[in-house]
């Protein structure tokens, strides 16, 4: 069974959507907010030197006061226990709801559920950048073909059929978010919708989509920009996240300049969602 490192970091204060905004640029596999401390899960041989650096210069930018990190190693079935804890029922919008299978709930009329166990893989429903794509897709997304780069649970691509996409392709380069994909769609009885693959934007054969998603990290949505424009048909529509309110500026810049087009921007707390139109 493999193990995996569990790093706790204290700060004074504690700026949660500052917080997890940075770490996750970092390479880790996931956080969990528990009272006044962030739990972050890493491989064994992450390097937590990375997180310290980060912490000192929010410190210089007195961003932070001060701050105490520790670590743990675990096996990877407590993974599943940390989430099980902290895992709710979700209402996203007045229409959608996201819910663990571990909680029963009945929906109201006209509610649609879509049930997510994130095991190893980023998107519950819990962060604000999940919550702003799955509003954007409500919104812009009915019918026609999805792909979702850096799929992680798979939501976005449930959240898109469900809402009346014909069908979906997720890809992520994580093997633990291929396998989390593959259940998450059968809990949802959308497999003969949603196509999961193991990759990147580029292995997608398929030469473009009706719209295409991306919740991702600011600095791997500037390096992978022209790839996700290429799967994006003419007139299609791309759908960006993980972005922080800082950021927006830098994105537009780079997607504009290579055709792209605002549409309309989402914004829920330190974060933003861009809708983009390809000309």
């Amino acid at each position: 069974m493999k193990q995996y490192k569990e790093l706790i970091l204290e700060t004074s204060p504690l700026p949660v959507d500052l917080l997890t905004g940075l770490l996750w640029e970092l390479d880790i596999l996931g956080i969990v907010e528990e009272n006044t401390t962030l739990k972050i899960f890493v491989v064994p041989g992450f390097d937590q030197q990375v997180v310290i650096d980060l912490m000192q210069k929010l410190q210089a930018e007195k961003s932070i006061e001060t701050f105490n990190l520790t670590s743990s190693t675990f096996e990877n079935k407590n993974w599943n226990e940390e989430w099980e804890k902290t895992l709710n029922i979700i209402h996203v919008t007045p229409r959608i709801v996201i819910r663990p299978s571990t909680k029963e709930y009945t929906p109201a009329e006209g509610e649609i559920v879509l049930t997510i166990d994130p095991k190893m893989s980023f998107g519950t429903g819990e962060h604000q950048t999940t919550k702003l794509m799955i509003t954007a897709i409500e919104k812009y997304i009915n019918h026609g073909t999805v792909a979702d780069i850096g799929t992680g649970t798979g939501v976005l691509a449930i959240a898109a059929v469900k809402l009346g996409a014909e069908r979906a392709v997720a890809i992520d380069n994580d093997e633990w978010c291929y396998e989390n994909g593959v259940e998450n769609i059968q809990l949802n009885d959308v497999a003969d919708k949603v196509t999961i693959m193991t990759g990147i934007v580029d292995d997608i054969k398929e030469p473009g989509f009706d719209a295409v998603l991306a919740n991702i990290q600011k600095n791997v949505l500037l390096d992978i920009a022209e790839s996700l424009i290429a799967k994006v048909h003419k007139g299609g529509l791309l759908v960006l996240s993980g972005i922080l309110l800082e950021d927006e500026e830098d994105i537009l810049k780079k997607y504009t300049s290579l055709g792209m087009s605002k549409v309309e921007t989402f914004i829920l707390d330190e974060w933003k969602a861009v809708v983009l139109k390809r000309q």
